[in-house]
Protein backbone atom coordinates (compact mmCIF):
# COMPACT_ATOMS: atom_id res chain seq x y z
CA UNK A 1 0.00 0.00 0.00
CA UNK A 2 3.09 2.19 0.54
CA UNK A 3 3.17 2.78 -3.35
CA UNK A 4 -0.45 3.70 -3.38
CA UNK A 5 -0.07 6.37 -0.15
CA UNK A 6 3.04 7.97 -2.01
CA UNK A 7 0.91 8.36 -5.47
CA UNK A 8 -1.97 9.78 -3.74
CA UNK A 9 0.40 12.69 -2.37
CA UNK A 10 2.03 13.42 -5.59
CA UNK A 11 -0.94 14.01 -7.46
CA UNK A 12 -2.80 17.80 -7.78
CA UNK A 13 -6.27 18.20 -6.10
CA UNK A 14 -8.75 18.80 -8.60
CA UNK A 15 -12.37 20.55 -8.13
CA UNK A 16 -15.62 19.21 -8.48
CA UNK A 17 -18.88 20.13 -8.84
CA UNK A 18 -21.72 16.88 -8.29
CA UNK A 19 -25.35 18.07 -8.44
CA UNK A 20 -25.22 20.63 -5.02
CA UNK A 21 -21.49 19.24 -4.17
CA UNK A 22 -18.72 21.29 -4.65
CA UNK A 23 -16.26 19.08 -4.37
CA UNK A 24 -12.43 18.65 -3.66
CA UNK A 25 -10.70 15.27 -5.08
CA UNK A 26 -7.52 13.76 -5.60
CA UNK A 27 -6.84 10.18 -7.26
CA UNK A 28 -4.32 7.25 -7.71
CA UNK A 29 -5.08 4.51 -9.55
CA UNK A 30 -2.71 1.13 -10.37
CA UNK A 31 -3.58 -2.06 -11.38
CA UNK A 32 -2.49 -2.93 -7.39
CA UNK A 33 -5.98 -0.99 -6.05
CA UNK A 34 -6.75 2.92 -5.63
CA UNK A 35 -6.63 5.50 -3.23
CA UNK A 36 -9.02 8.47 -3.15
CA UNK A 37 -9.33 11.49 -1.18
CA UNK A 38 -12.19 13.88 -1.14
CA UNK A 39 -12.88 17.16 0.79
CA UNK A 40 -16.14 19.66 1.04
CA UNK A 41 -12.97 21.87 2.76
CA UNK A 42 -15.46 21.13 6.05
CA UNK A 43 -14.32 17.51 6.48
CA UNK A 44 -11.82 14.81 4.19
CA UNK A 45 -13.06 11.56 3.58
CA UNK A 46 -10.66 8.48 2.05
CA UNK A 47 -10.44 5.13 0.52
CA UNK A 48 -7.66 2.79 -0.34
CA UNK A 49 -8.27 -0.56 -1.59
CA UNK A 50 -6.29 -3.76 -3.05
CA UNK A 51 -7.26 -5.63 -6.32
CA UNK A 52 -9.06 -7.94 -3.89
CA UNK A 53 -11.56 -5.72 -2.60
CA UNK A 54 -12.33 -4.41 -5.97
CA UNK A 55 -12.59 -7.60 -7.27
CA UNK A 56 -15.47 -8.42 -4.22
CA UNK A 57 -16.87 -5.31 -4.85
CA UNK A 58 -17.19 -5.69 -8.92
CA UNK A 59 -18.61 -8.71 -8.45
CA UNK A 60 -21.51 -7.54 -6.25
CA UNK A 61 -22.30 -4.69 -8.27
CA UNK A 62 -22.05 -5.67 -11.88
CA UNK A 63 -23.00 -9.21 -11.94
CA UNK A 64 -22.86 -9.98 -15.21
CA UNK A 65 -19.45 -8.58 -15.85
CA UNK A 66 -16.36 -10.79 -15.25
CA UNK A 67 -12.87 -9.74 -15.52
CA UNK A 68 -9.30 -9.34 -13.61
CA UNK A 69 -9.82 -6.83 -11.21
CA UNK A 70 -7.28 -4.47 -13.21
CA UNK A 71 -9.48 -4.33 -16.01
CA UNK A 72 -12.17 -2.73 -13.48
CA UNK A 73 -9.06 -0.55 -12.37
CA UNK A 74 -8.45 0.60 -15.95
CA UNK A 75 -12.04 1.22 -16.77
CA UNK A 76 -12.27 3.39 -12.99
CA UNK A 77 -9.73 5.17 -14.44
CA UNK A 78 -10.95 5.89 -17.60
CA UNK A 79 -14.24 7.42 -16.42
CA UNK A 80 -12.36 9.92 -13.10
CA UNK A 81 -9.76 11.36 -14.97
CA UNK A 82 -12.04 13.31 -17.25
CA UNK A 83 -13.97 13.99 -14.57
CA UNK A 84 -11.41 15.64 -12.32
CA UNK A 85 -10.00 17.80 -15.51
CA UNK A 86 -12.66 19.20 -16.04
CA UNK A 87 -13.84 17.78 -19.38
CA UNK A 88 -16.78 15.69 -20.42
CA UNK A 89 -17.43 12.42 -19.04
CA UNK A 90 -16.95 9.13 -21.44
CA UNK A 91 -20.02 6.54 -22.05
CA UNK A 92 -22.50 9.11 -20.51
CA UNK A 93 -21.17 8.11 -16.78
CA UNK A 94 -23.04 9.77 -13.99
CA UNK A 95 -21.28 10.13 -10.54
CA UNK A 96 -23.62 11.11 -7.44
CA UNK A 97 -22.42 11.80 -3.90
CA UNK A 98 -24.26 10.50 -1.26
CA UNK A 99 -23.49 11.25 2.44
CA UNK A 100 -24.45 8.63 5.21
CA UNK A 101 -22.96 9.33 8.70
CA UNK A 102 -20.11 9.89 8.70
CA UNK A 103 -19.16 8.67 5.09
CA UNK A 104 -19.40 9.78 1.76
CA UNK A 105 -20.32 7.55 -0.90
CA UNK A 106 -19.32 8.25 -4.57
CA UNK A 107 -21.83 6.60 -7.09
CA UNK A 108 -20.63 5.93 -10.34
CA UNK A 109 -22.91 4.67 -13.67
CA UNK A 110 -21.72 4.01 -16.73
CA UNK A 111 -22.08 1.92 -19.65
CA UNK A 112 -19.37 -1.06 -20.58
CA UNK A 113 -19.80 -3.64 -23.48
CA UNK A 114 -23.41 -2.25 -23.80
CA UNK A 115 -24.04 -3.09 -20.06
CA UNK A 116 -24.37 -0.85 -16.89
CA UNK A 117 -21.27 -0.43 -15.20
CA UNK A 118 -22.38 0.64 -11.25
CA UNK A 119 -19.28 1.14 -8.76
CA UNK A 120 -19.26 2.90 -5.16
CA UNK A 121 -16.45 4.64 -3.61
CA UNK A 122 -16.67 4.20 -0.19
CA UNK A 123 -15.26 6.95 1.44
CA UNK A 124 -14.55 7.43 5.47
CA UNK A 125 -13.58 10.25 7.48
CA UNK A 126 -9.78 11.00 7.17
CA UNK A 127 -7.41 10.80 9.64
CA UNK A 128 -5.62 13.37 11.62
CA UNK A 129 -2.25 12.12 10.27
CA UNK A 130 -3.59 11.47 6.62
CA UNK A 131 -5.30 15.75 6.71
CA UNK A 132 -2.15 16.87 8.23
CA UNK A 133 -0.25 14.79 4.80
CA UNK A 134 -2.23 16.07 2.16
CA UNK A 135 -3.33 19.49 3.42
CA UNK A 136 -1.47 20.54 6.53
CA UNK A 137 2.37 19.98 5.50
CA UNK A 138 1.77 21.05 1.89
CA UNK A 139 -0.07 24.01 2.58
CA UNK A 140 2.70 25.22 5.17
CA UNK A 141 4.91 24.51 2.99
CA UNK A 142 3.45 26.51 0.00
CA UNK A 143 3.61 29.57 2.78
CA UNK A 144 6.82 29.18 3.34
CA UNK A 145 7.69 28.96 -0.19
CA UNK A 146 5.78 32.03 -1.37
CA UNK A 147 6.83 34.42 1.33
CA UNK A 148 10.27 33.34 0.24
CA UNK A 149 9.87 34.11 -3.23
CA UNK A 150 8.48 37.67 -2.14
CA UNK A 151 11.39 38.19 -0.45
CA UNK A 152 13.57 37.48 -3.32
CA UNK A 153 11.34 39.59 -5.38
CA UNK A 154 12.08 43.00 -3.57
CA UNK A 155 15.94 42.09 -3.66
CA UNK A 156 15.51 42.32 -7.09
CA UNK A 157 13.14 44.85 -6.87
CA UNK A 158 15.65 47.34 -4.73
CA UNK A 159 18.66 46.64 -7.08
CA UNK A 160 16.37 47.76 -10.19
CA UNK A 161 15.87 50.84 -8.05
CA UNK A 162 19.63 51.03 -8.06
CA UNK A 163 20.18 50.67 -11.29
CA UNK A 164 17.51 53.56 -12.32
CA UNK A 165 19.28 55.60 -10.05
CA UNK A 166 22.88 55.35 -11.58
CA UNK A 167 21.12 55.64 -14.93
CA UNK A 168 19.62 59.01 -13.83
CA UNK A 169 23.12 60.04 -11.86
CA UNK A 170 24.53 59.42 -15.80
CA UNK A 171 22.21 62.02 -17.03
CA UNK A 172 19.46 59.22 -18.58
CA UNK A 173 16.13 60.67 -18.98
CA UNK A 174 12.69 58.84 -19.50
CA UNK A 175 11.42 59.36 -22.91
CA UNK A 176 7.66 58.89 -21.50
CA UNK A 177 7.21 60.18 -18.46
CA UNK A 178 4.14 57.62 -17.55
CA UNK A 179 6.91 54.90 -17.25
CA UNK A 180 8.45 56.59 -14.60
CA UNK A 181 8.00 54.58 -11.08
CA UNK A 182 8.84 55.39 -7.48
CA UNK A 183 11.25 53.58 -5.53
CA UNK A 184 10.06 49.92 -3.87
CA UNK A 185 9.33 50.59 -0.02
CA UNK A 186 8.83 47.00 1.18
CA UNK A 187 7.19 47.71 3.78
CA UNK A 188 4.94 50.27 2.29
CA UNK A 189 3.67 48.10 0.15
CA UNK A 190 2.94 45.38 2.75
CA UNK A 191 0.70 47.46 4.75
CA UNK A 192 -0.94 48.04 1.45
CA UNK A 193 -1.52 45.18 0.18
CA UNK A 194 -2.61 44.21 3.68
CA UNK A 195 -5.69 46.58 3.47
CA UNK A 196 -6.32 46.85 -0.10
CA UNK A 197 -5.66 42.90 -1.89
CA UNK A 198 -5.60 40.75 1.31
CA UNK A 199 -9.56 40.57 1.45
CA UNK A 200 -10.26 39.63 -2.23
CA UNK A 201 -6.40 37.66 -2.26
CA UNK A 202 -7.47 35.19 0.60
CA UNK A 203 -11.11 34.43 -0.39
CA UNK A 204 -10.85 30.68 -0.40
CA UNK A 205 -14.49 30.29 -1.93
CA UNK A 206 -15.49 26.27 -2.47
CA UNK A 207 -11.93 25.72 -3.25
CA UNK A 208 -11.73 26.46 -6.76
CA UNK A 209 -9.05 29.30 -6.89
CA UNK A 210 -6.63 26.69 -5.15
CA UNK A 211 -7.35 24.09 -7.13
CA UNK A 212 -7.11 26.87 -10.53
CA UNK A 213 -3.72 28.48 -9.23
CA UNK A 214 -1.49 27.05 -7.19
CA UNK A 215 -1.92 22.86 -7.57
CA UNK A 216 2.13 23.32 -9.65
CA UNK A 217 3.06 24.49 -6.28
CA UNK A 218 1.32 22.43 -4.58
CA UNK A 219 3.23 19.07 -6.25
CA UNK A 220 6.66 20.87 -6.31
CA UNK A 221 5.96 20.78 -2.29
CA UNK A 222 4.94 17.47 -2.13
CA UNK A 223 7.62 16.41 -4.18
CA UNK A 224 9.94 17.48 -2.08
CA UNK A 225 8.47 16.41 1.34
CA UNK A 226 8.96 12.75 -0.62
CA UNK A 227 12.23 13.07 -1.83
CA UNK A 228 13.27 14.46 1.49
CA UNK A 229 11.63 11.79 3.75
CA UNK A 230 13.46 9.06 1.50
CA UNK A 231 16.68 11.10 2.00
CA UNK A 232 16.38 10.69 5.54
CA UNK A 233 15.49 7.14 5.18
CA UNK A 234 18.23 6.35 2.54
CA UNK A 235 15.26 4.44 0.32
CA UNK A 236 16.19 6.59 -3.30
CA UNK A 237 14.84 8.27 -5.52
CA UNK A 238 10.78 9.18 -5.67
CA UNK A 239 8.66 6.98 -7.60
CA UNK A 240 6.56 9.23 -10.32
CA UNK A 241 4.06 11.44 -9.56
CA UNK A 242 1.67 10.69 -12.50
CA UNK A 243 -1.23 8.14 -12.15
CA UNK A 244 -1.58 5.30 -13.92
CA UNK A 245 -4.07 6.25 -17.58
CA UNK A 246 -5.05 2.53 -18.79
CA UNK A 247 -6.97 3.14 -21.77
CA UNK A 248 -9.67 0.68 -23.83
CA UNK A 249 -11.28 -1.87 -21.32
CA UNK A 250 -14.54 -1.62 -23.37
CA UNK A 251 -13.39 -4.03 -25.28
CA UNK A 252 -11.62 -6.60 -22.55
CA UNK A 253 -14.80 -6.74 -20.19
CA UNK A 254 -16.36 -10.11 -20.50
CA UNK A 255 -19.95 -10.76 -20.54
CA UNK A 256 -20.89 -14.35 -18.57
CA UNK A 257 -24.10 -14.76 -17.32
CA UNK A 258 -24.44 -18.76 -17.51
CA UNK A 259 -20.85 -19.76 -16.71
CA UNK A 260 -18.20 -19.53 -14.36
CA UNK A 261 -15.38 -17.09 -16.29
CA UNK A 262 -12.19 -18.81 -17.48
CA UNK A 263 -8.93 -18.37 -16.30
CA UNK A 264 -7.54 -14.60 -17.56
CA UNK A 265 -4.11 -13.57 -17.30
CA UNK A 266 -2.88 -10.89 -15.40
CA UNK A 267 -0.85 -8.29 -16.96
CA UNK A 268 2.69 -8.72 -15.53
CA UNK A 269 3.56 -6.08 -13.32
CA UNK A 270 5.82 -3.13 -14.35
CA UNK A 271 9.94 -3.41 -13.89
CA UNK A 272 11.12 -0.97 -11.15
CA UNK A 273 11.30 2.62 -11.63
CA UNK A 274 9.40 2.33 -15.03
CA UNK A 275 7.14 5.73 -15.47
CA UNK A 276 4.30 6.22 -17.60
CA UNK A 277 0.91 4.47 -18.14
CA UNK A 278 0.55 0.96 -17.08
CA UNK A 279 -0.04 -1.66 -19.68
CA UNK A 280 -3.85 -3.05 -20.15
CA UNK A 281 -4.70 -6.26 -19.74
CA UNK A 282 -5.91 -7.81 -23.01
CA UNK A 283 -8.39 -10.45 -22.36
CA UNK A 284 -10.05 -13.04 -24.87
CA UNK A 285 -13.22 -12.60 -26.18
CA UNK A 286 -15.53 -15.83 -25.03
CA UNK A 287 -18.34 -16.22 -27.02
CA UNK A 288 -21.74 -14.62 -25.86
CA UNK A 289 -24.85 -16.90 -24.76
CA UNK A 290 -28.26 -15.64 -23.95
CA UNK A 291 -28.80 -13.22 -21.28
CA UNK A 292 -30.66 -13.98 -18.76
CA UNK A 293 -32.35 -11.25 -16.37
CA UNK A 294 -30.62 -10.91 -13.51
CA UNK A 295 -32.80 -12.74 -11.03
CA UNK A 296 -33.65 -15.72 -13.27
Amino acid sequence: MEKLEQGLLMQPWAWLQLAENSLLAKVYITKEGYALLVSDLQQVWHEQVDACVVSQRAKELNKRLTAPPAAFLCHLDDLLQPLLKGTACPSKATFVCDRVAEALILRVRSELSGLPFYWNFHCTLASPSLVSQHLIRPLMGMSLALQCQVRELATVLHMKDLEIQDYQESGAVLSRDRLKTEPFEENSFLEQFMVEKLPEACSVGDGRPFVMNLQSLYMAVTRQEIQGRQKHQGTGDPQPSSSASPQGTENQLLNQPEEPAPSLPVPEKEPPGTSGPMHRPQLSKVKRKKLRGLFS
